[in-house]
């Protein structure tokens, strides 16, 4: 599903470049269930915003589903996060004048389709979270846990082949952090392909496969998706006691 290979990401900062990405080699097949861990300036949210076609790597190639996305122009990508790619954040980034119905179905708004179609795929949507009962309800109405589920009902909405939550349980507390854990894994189980951003490594070793980025390398992979070059499974590369066990 995903394919990275000699990918390479810089920055310029004044006068000096930063690699935020160096020479990774990543295969994420479908229906797996991924993290990507690590430090401040691992290189992490760098990853996680190529995958999710929001920013364009320097170098390297990116395939998703078998498109050469590092050759695509800005309104194929746009079309691809519209389409292929469901996005949660740690900061729910719903607007605050929707009701939670209104901001759910908004995506299929840019896909052209007609407002009464949207709603019942937005109920759907959101039923499937669980809030059915607070689909007229706007976000101040709602618990932090319940707005995380709204982000999610709105991920999936348009079936997306790939969803990205970026730190999706970073402002909840512990309770609500494992409720919207168990939800992303009921998602997962029903088929969906999830990648997830987290600095946490408790909540990296809930999901199946753990990718540990240092300084823009991958350094552990625990997965079996067919990594090569830096992208070694733990085992065998000489960070491995750096898996999931403690901090970055």
């Amino acid at each position: 599903m995903i394919r990275l290979k000699g990918l390479c990401k810089q920055y310029r900062m004044g006068d000096q470049t930063v690699h935020a990405l160096r020479d990774i080699d990543l295969a994420i097949e479908r229906n797996e269930l991924v993290a990507f861990i690590g430090a401040s300036g691992s290189g992490k949210s760098t990853m996680m915003s190529i995958i999710g076609c929001l920013d364009r790597p320097s170098s390297g190639e990116f395939q998703l589903n078998g498109s050469d996305v590092a050759q695509m122009d800005d309104d194929a990508l746009a079309r691809v996060r519209n389409r292929e790619i469901g996005f949660i954040f740690q900061s729910f980034h719903l607007l605050p004048r929707m009701t939670a119905l209104d901001n759910v179905a908004q995506p299929l708004v840019y896909r052209g389709i007609a407002p009464a179609a949207r709603r019942e795929l937005a109920a759907r949507s959101l039923e499937r979270v669980g809030l059915e009962s607070r689909m007229h309800h706007r976000p101040n109405e709602l618990s932090g846990g319940q707005r995380q589920r709204v982000a999610i009902a709105r991920a999936l909405v348009g079936s997306p082949a790939l969803l990205l939550a970026d730190e999706p349980t970073g402002n909840l507390d512990s309770a609500t952090t494992r409720d919207i854990l168990a939800l992303i894994h009921e998602v997962h189980e029903a088929g969906q392909t999830v990648v997830m951003v987290t600095h946490e490594p408790d909540i990296a070793a809930q999901c199946r496969r753990v990718v540990r980025l240092q300084d823009g390398r991958i350094v552990s992979d625990t997965g079996d998706g067919g990594n090569t070059g830096n992208g070694v499974y733990a085992g065998n590369h000489p960070n491995a006691g750096n898996g999931v066990a403690g901090p970055a």
